[in-house]
């Protein structure tokens, strides 16, 4: 499987959501609210690209399932 750059910006934003979440669950800490500010118009544009970031990998994911039951060994 090869990744395309669309794919590699999903998996960036993915990790930065999941490391994200893992210091707010176990520091109290909110690294993009630290950087961009509570609730300004680019947090919330992070956040956005963040859940369409797994979305979009959730989708890659059903297809690369698909495609892989389809393949005949």
């Amino acid at each position: 499987m090869r990744l395309n750059t669309i794919d590699w910006i999903a998996y960036v934003l993915t990790i930065i959501g999941g490391l994200n979440w893992g210091l707010v669950g176990a520091f109290d800490f909110n690294l993009v609210a630290a950087i961009f500010g509570e609730q300004t118009i680019l947090s919330r544009i992070i956040y956005i690209l963040v859940g369409l970031s797994a979305v979009y990998l959730i989708y890659t994911a059903t297809k690369l399932r698909v495609n892989h039951t389809n393949v005949r060994h």
